[in-house]
């Protein structure tokens, strides 16, 4: 039987991206180290359908979906991950949702901290 997203999700071994404990925090789980290629392929399988929504980190475009209390993305192209592909252990990171527009776009200012977020308007770079 096929597990469902949610499933997936709360059985994956989320770990804490330690780099970024006091910058910008969020956990991570590894297709390949973590074994979690049936997370990755069914994440994979929500943005091909269309399902994910373009934000901005700083001044990086992204593809992100909000599923439950949390965003999810890749550091790598949705569209080129080939989850079952074992040459590659890919990246699928998430964060708790803040609920306000930090979640589309991160400006100058923000660190990734629930009360630090800038007051004036999210600006584009271009």
């Amino acid at each position: 039987m096929e597990s469902t997203l949610t499933q997936l999700i709360e059985q994956a071994p989320w770990r804490e991206a330690v780099t970024y404990r006091d910058t910008w925090p969020h956990e991570y789980v590894l297709s390949e180290k973590d074994d979690q290629r049936e997370l990755l392929a069914a994440v994979c399988a929500r943005f091909q359908a269309g399902e994910g929504v373009a934000c901005r980190f700083f001044t990086m475009d992204n593809t992100y979906l909000f599923i439950g209390s949390h965003k999810y993305w890749l550091m790598t192209d949705y569209n080129t991950v080939d989850p079952y592909d074992n040459s590659g252990d890919y990246v699928l990171n998430r964060a708790p949702l803040y609920r306000d527009r930090r979640d589309f776009v991160v400006q100058p200012g923000d660190t990734g901290m629930p009360g630090d977020y800038p007051t004036g308007p999210a600006r584009g770079t271009g």
